[in-house]
């Protein structure tokens, strides 16, 4: 049974309504929110854990989970707690975070400022994608609606002092990643951190830090205003509530949709995109969670229940639910390659597997796309794969190495066939075949 527009959370992701402090609050935000700051940081941790509330940038953390690492008050020794938020939202194939910023902000600031009381925390940074210029206009023109209005700053009416301050990133993908985010924040190049020390005991400025999703933390005053028993009313054990999904590809209407967790993958493509484009019979496959998740076959996906659990037990994964559908007309070889280019380029080059391991990956796949390749060189470049993968500080390693795997572990009998069509055609043309492992020696 699809969501009902009474239980959605985000109710202007559209644009279509007011989206200013005075829209936002006859929409239901900004209701209750000193009742819930006087309950107390346990009360609101304690309502977030009991919601079933994962984590919605990618990992799927349980988010209540993570609140409580941070220290309490009367542990504290001295240094201050911050909040953060993740919206470094360069995931290809996402674009739910934008929506929030620029069409729904106020479910965004609100929600930093309860997951800031629950944490001890009198600051926020907002980390905003460097292409996101719109969105971040949007953002802080909320914050100001809300410095105007006391609902933030010191002194404000909600009771918990908390200033918000929105911080634009240089556009690099791995910034995405939490302490790299850290980094750039504080003025330095972005790369990530070793962990141990983890960001809830040494994070920004050496202080106890929570990164978080934008998601995340925006879906937390709905959840606090109609209990976590409703939240946890949608979708299967373990994958409570609702999400955000961004559809895009070979689909009539490409489109980002609040739907229930574990809503089946074609009961969501046919709701709301109209379809395939060719017919369900002309689906090849789907990347049901980012670029980083390994690719379903479409077969696989049709019946398959969008959520962490179901998907992980087709080795791919929810990630950030930017679902990405294929149909026949797809060459997914070179799809995966240019996914590959990605990763390469975006690499920080902190960690030798991922500097030399994803442009190595991506010249072989090049190659493979075109068929100037051995059938010896697909397991040799599945092996590569799991050189890389587990072995970098940070998962953009494991995010490059997955698509190619997917690839392999599904479409095989695609670049078998494609280089014994490159194969013929040399023959015929009388070319050296044996030299085509050069490339990647």
């Amino acid at each position: 049974m699809a969501l009902q527009d009474k239980d959605r959370i985000f109710t202007n992701i559209y644009g279509i309504h007011d989206k200013s402090l005075k829209g936002a609050m006859k929409r239901g935000h900004w209701s209750g929110t000193k009742d819930f700051i006087k309950k107390g940081p346990d009360w609101i941790v304690d309502q977030v854990k009991a919601s079933g509330l994962r984590g919605r940038g990618g990992a799927g953390f349980p988010t209540g989970l993570k609140w409580s690492f941070m220290p309490k008050p009367e542990r504290s020794d001295g240094r201050p707690s911050y909040l953060v938020i993740n919206a470094d939202e360069s995931e290809p194939g996402t674009c739910k975070d934008r929506d929030i910023m620029r069409h729904d902000p106020h479910t965004l600031i609100e929600g930093c400022l309860i997951a800031g009381c629950a944490m001890n925390a009198n600051a926020c940074y907002i980390y905003v994608r460097g292409e996101y210029i719109r969105e971040r206009e949007a953002l802080q023109a909320a914050i100001d609606e809300c410095y105007d209005a006391k609902l933030l700053g010191k002194n404000n009416k909600n009771g918990w002092d908390f200033d918000l301050y929105v911080h634009h990133g240089a556009g690099a993908y791995i910034c995405g990643e939490e302490t790299a985010l850290l980094e750039s924040l504080e003025g330095k190049k972005g790369q990530p951190r070793l962990k141990p020390p983890f960001p809830a005991n040494v994070g920004l400025y050496g202080c106890p830090t929570t990164v978080n999703n934008v998601e995340s933390v925006a879906v937390v005053p709905t959840i606090l205003r109609r209990s976590p028993e409703w939240f946890a009313g949608f979708g299967a054990e373990r994958n409570a509530g609702t999400k955000l999904f961004c559809i895009s590809g070979h689909v009539e209407r490409p489109c980002t949709v609040e739907e229930e967790m574990s809503i089946p993958f074609k009961e969501l493509i046919e709701r709301h995109c109209g379809g395939i484009l060719g017919g369900w019979d002309n689906l090849l496959a789907v990347i049901p969670g980012g670029s980083s998740v390994r690719c379903v076959p479409g077969a696989d996906m049709v019946d398959c229940a969008m959520d962490f659990d179901s998907l992980s037990a087709l080795k791919s994964g929810l990630g950030t639910a930017a679902v990405i559908v294929m149909n026949k007309e797809t060459d997914i070889i070179r799809a995966i390659a240019r996914l590959a280019y990605f990763y390469k380029h975006e690499s920080c080059g902190q960690c030798t597997p991922c500097r030399e391991g994803t442009g190595w990956m991506w010249r072989v796949l090049t190659r493979m796309a075109e068929g100037r390749a051995q059938k010896k060189e697909i397991d040799m470049l599945m092996e590569v794969t799991k050189q890389v993968e587990g072995h970098t500080i940070c998962a953009l390693g494991d995010a490059a190495a997955w698509p190619i795997q997917g690839l392999i572990t599904h479409f095989r009998h695609e670049i078998e066939a494609r280089i014994d069509s490159y194969s013929a055609r040399s023959d015929a043309e009388g070319a050296v075949t044996d030299k085509v492992l050069e490339a990647a020696e």
